[in-house]
C-alpha cells in the first residue's frame, strides 16, 4: 500500500466540532492524521513539508449533491473532470446523483461509477435510484444497491408523485440506514420550469414555476416521513415556506435534513433577468424574502447541509432561448468562496460553522470517513486563504455555466489533501 506522509506546518486549524480556530502543525502518516501539534513541532526525517503559514486548514469539504454526467453525457462532464473541479474547490468527498444514462437503478452502473471514481484521488460515492428507470412506478432493489455500495437513494431531477411508493421507499431506506433525498417540484403546477413564477416569468413572458410546486411536495413528504425511521433530505430548498415546514418537522422529531445551495442563498430571480439561462435552475431562484429565509434556516440549523447541485451543461445548450435551455449551474469551484462571502463575511456564520455545514454534517449523515481534524482521523484537508480575492473565470470543469463569471470573491484554495496526498495545489500539478 502506498504510504502517504506529510507535515503541514504553521497553518491555523479550523475545528468545526469545537467551533474554534487555533494554530497547529499536522503530522500525517500512512494517510491518517498522526499528531496535531499546538506547539511548533519538528518534522520527522524524510517527510515532505507543506508550508501552511497564513492559511487555514479545515476538513476536506463534502458535497452530497453532485452531477458528473457519467455515464451518458460526457460532453458536459465526466468523473475525472468533475473530480478535478472538486479538488480545486477543496472537496475530498463527493456524493453523485443517480440521473445518468443509464441511470443508477442496478448494480452494474453503480459499479462502473465507483470503480472509475477510485482513480480520481478523492472519495467518489454515489446514490442509487429510488425507482426503476426513474419512472416513479416501481422501486429498485434498494437492498442489493446498498450492498453494492450506494450511500443513499434519490431520483433527483424527477419528483416522485406516487405517495405509496414514496412511503415504502422511506421505510426501506430507514431499515438500510441510508439517507433518501427528494427533489420537491410538482410538475402538475409548473408551466415552464427553471424560472420563478413572478417578476422573472413576467419578464420572459412565460408561465414559470410557482412556489406552491415546492411547498406542496415538501409538506407531503414530511407528513409521509413521520414514523418511517428514514433520514429524509429535502434537496435544494428555494422557498421560505419550505424552510418553515422543515423547521416545524424537526421540532416534531421527524428525521429530516434541509439542503441549501450557494446560489439559492446568494441570488434571487433578478439574476435570471440579468444573466438569462446562466441563472436558470430547478428549483428556480425566487424572491429576496426566500433568500433571507434560507440563510436564517442555515443559521438556526433548520438547513444543516450546504451542497452545490453541480450541474454542468454545454455552452451550446445554455445559449438556447430561455424556455428551451436546460436548468442548472456548476458550483464546485465557487462554493467555498460564496459561503465565505455571503455567510461568514456578513456575520451569519463563523468559519467553523460554515465548515460544519460543508463538511462535518454531510459526512455524518452519509457515514463518510471525514469531516473532522483529529488524531487518528482521515487526512483529508483543504488549505485556503479566506481573505485572498480571486476572479471567477476559467474553470477546471468541462462546462462553464455559471452566473458568477467575472465576479471577485474571497477564499483561495491553495491545496487539497486526500488520504495524506496533495491532490491539488495552486499553481502546481493537479493530480
Amino acid at each position: 500500500m502506498e504510504e502517504r506522509n506529510l507535515y503541514i506546518k504553521g497553518a491555523a486549524l479550523v475545528d468545526p466540532e469545537k467551533e474554534r480556530i487555533y494554530p497547529a502543525d499536522i503530522l500525517i502518516e500512512n494517510g491518517r492524521i498522526s499528531r496535531i501539534l499546538t506547539c511548533p513541532g519538528e518534522c520527522p526525517a524524510g517527510v515532505p513539508v507543506f508550508n501552511g503559514e497564513g492559511l487555514m486548514a479545515a476538513p476536506g469539504l463534502a458535497d452530497t449533491h453532485v452531477h458528473f454526467r457519467d455515464p451518458g453525457f460526457l460532453y458536459k462532464e465526466d468523473i475525472n473532470t468533475g473530480a478535478a473541479a472538486a479538488k480545486k474547490g477543496g472537496f475530498t468527498q463527493i456524493v453523485l446523483m443517480a440521473n445518468t444514462a443509464p441511470c443508477v437503478d442496478h448494480k452494474e452502473v453503480l459499479g462502473y461509477i465507483l470503480e472509475k471514481g477510485r482513480g480520481t484521488g478523492i472519495h467518489i460515492h454515489s446514490c442509487a435510484n429510488v425507482s426503476k428507470q426513474m419512472k416513479g412506478r416501481e422501486l429498485t432493489d434498494m437492498e442489493e444497491l446498498a450492498r453494492a455500495g450506494a450511500v443513499g437513494f434519490t431520483d433527483d431531477g424527477i419528483p416522485l408523485l406516487d405517495q405509496e411508493l414514496v412511503k415504502e421507499a422511506m421505510v426501506r431506506a430507514g431499515k438500510l440506514k441510508k439517507p433518501i433525498s427528494f427533489h420537491e417540484e410538482d410538475p402538475l403546477l409548473i408551466t415552464n420550469n427553471g424560472i420563478h413564477a413572478g417578476e422573472a416569468s413576467k419578464f420572459y413572458g412565460i408561465g414559470g414555476s410557482p412556489r406552491e410546486a415546492e411547498i406542496s411536495l415538501v409538506e407531503r413528504d414530511l407528513r409521509l416521513a413521520e414514523g418511517t425511521g428514514a433520514e429524509v433530505v429535502i434537496q435544494h430548498i428555494s422557498t421560505r415556506e419550505g424552510v418553515e415546514l422543515i423547521r416545524q418537522a424537526k421540532k416534531k422529531g421527524i428525521r429530516v435534513h434541509g439542503e441549501a445551495t450557494p446560489h439559492h442563498f446568494t441570488l434571487t430571480q433578478q439574476a435570471v433577468i440579468e444573466k438569462g439561462t446562466l441563472a436558470k435552475m430547478n428549483p428556480p431562484l425566487r424572491e429576496e424574502e426566500d433568500r433571507l429565509a434560507i440563510i436564517q434556516g442555515i443559521v438556526d440549523g433548520t438547513i444543516d447541509l450546504i451542497a452545490t447541485d453541480h450541474a454542468p451543461h454545454s455552452r451550446e445548450e445554455k445559449m438556447q432561448e430561455i424556455g428551451k435551455a436546460p436548468s442548472g449551474i456548476i458550483g464546485l469551484e465557487t462554493a467555498l468562496s460564496l459561503g465565505i462571502r455571503e455567510l461568514v463575511a456578513k456575520g451569519y456564520l463563523t468559519l467553523p460553522g460554515l465548515i460544519w455545514r460543508m463538511s462535518t454534517a454531510p459526512c455524518k449523515l452519509y457515514g463518510l470517513d471525514g469531516g473532522t481534524l483529529s488524531e487518528g482521523g482521515a487526512a483529508d484537508l483543504v488549505l485556503f486563504d479566506p481573505g485572498e480575492q480571486w476572479i471567477v473565470g476559467e474553470f477546471v470543469s468541462k462546462s462553464a455555466n455559471s452566473p458568477f463569471i467575472g465576479e471577485k470573491m474571497p477564499g483561495v484554495v491553495y491545496a487539497t489533501v486526500c488520504g495524506g496526498k496533495i491532490v491539488y495545489q495552486k499553481g502546481g500539478k493537479n493530480e
